[in-house]
């Protein structure tokens, strides 16, 4: 049978039916104290009807100052907790994993949208951010673990921390980003210290069987690929982590950095030791023939981002004809409704080349929608 249809264990939690994650996809569309929409709820639920094995939402963040883009869900209020329950379930109900991505922006929180300098490990003059004390980055490390907690009382089987895409715990593991001198700056192990205790907080304070995943970038945003490496395998031997989930941007490219050259990244994460974790990648698998390459080499699962925003149950026509047509971009207004996708998100998509003929006029018609 194809791999990717074939259901999926973990150390802790339920299975994975089949192969396919939901990608944490920014999408704008609820409202701006995080409260869940109604429009966000329709877009990862349809998701879930739609066959994905696991359904993560969007990075949700984990402080008011952490909000990294309009319409972001939160998890940083029990005010939250009343959609975030209502969500758990209805995945669930679908026979999907449910996981709440927590996510912090850092130096990347728009000043106009928390209403103050972002923060960042070190000062950061690009960003206009300000260094977080020691007291700041414990009480950061104790509000993701208390958005675990919440995710998990909310219903969720599990939450991933985001630690990619040069969001606040990536600028903390970056050597460009974090100067620090005390104990979470320095070599790599400094660099990580706040990932691991999140991590080491969420196994002591949410249940035995909630489950728990990071996401790493491998290269950019200040990370060098031999620390990825470094560290992705680290944290899987550590049984501690069910999975890991290794954002690469294109799977197939070779790294930027000459000494690595000769393979794919998906490759050099591949050729990992993983002990009892579950591994899997992101990136530029848009096609039911990048997804059964990509499961070619020895990982556990992908993740879809664009392809799912196209085809909301990408995994159901993959089982019926793993080599089915997806859409090419761009496509209509009308197209990406059906999708599930808001006016908010449509017009979010609109910047990535995804909207045919999107101008001002269509722009503001949808706005009035």
């Amino acid at each position: 049978m194809n791999k990717l249809l074939t259901p999926l264990g973990f150390t802790r939690g339920p299975d994975m039916k089949n192969r396919f994650m939901l990608a944490p996809l920014t999408n704008s569309q609820s409202h701006e104290d995080g409260v869940m929409s109604e429009e966000e709820f329709h877009w990862l639920t349809m998701r879930a009807k739609g066959g994905f094995g696991l359904t993560m939402t969007c990075a949700s963040h984990i402080q008011a100052i952490g909000k990294g883009f309009p319409g972001q869900m939160g998890v940083f209020s029990d005010d939250h907790l009343e959609g975030l329950t209502r969500l758990a379930k209805e995945i669930n109900d679908q026979d999907s994993v449910s996981i709440v991505q927590l996510h912090h922006a850092g130096m990347r929180s728009p000043k106009e949208l928390i209403g103050e300098d972002p923060v960042c490990p070190s000062d950061n003059e690009e960003f206009s951010a300000r260094a977080l004390t020691l007291d700041e980055v414990k009480t950061l490390r104790d509000d993701f673990i208390a958005g675990a907690v919440r995710s998990e009382k909310a219903g969720f089987d599990g939450v991933e921390l985001h630690g990619a895409h040069g969001y606040i715990i990536c600028q903390f593991l970056s050597d460009e980003v974090n100067l620090r001198d005390d104990e979470y700056g320095g070599d790599l192990e400094g660099r990580a210290r706040l990932l691991n205790e999140i991590i080491d907080g969420v196994r002591s304070e949410c249940a035995s069987e909630f489950m728990l995943g990071v996401r790493l970038s491998s290269e950019r945003f200040g990370i060098k690929l031999g620390e990825s490496k470094q560290l992705a395998e680290e944290l899987m031997l550590s049984d501690k982590l069910d999975f890991l989930d290794m954002s690469l941007w294109d799977s197939f490219k070779e790294p930027q950095e000459e000494e690595f050259k000769g393979k794919s990244l998906l490759q050099h994460f591949a050729e990992l030791e993983k002990g009892n974790t579950r591994l899997g990648v992101a990136g530029n698998i848009r096609t039911p023939q990048d997804a059964t390459r990509a499961m070619e080499e020895d990982i556990d699962w992908i993740m879809l981002g664009r392809a799912a925003i196209l085809n909301h149950n990408f995994p159901e026509l993959y089982a019926d004809n793993p080599e089915f047509e997806t859409p090419v971009i761009p496509v209509s207004v009308e197209y990406l409704s059906g999708e599930g996708l808001s006016p908010k998100f449509i017009n979010y998509m609109s910047n990535w080349g995804f909207v045919d003929g999107y101008d001002d006029k269509m722009k503001e018609a949808l706005t009035k929608a």
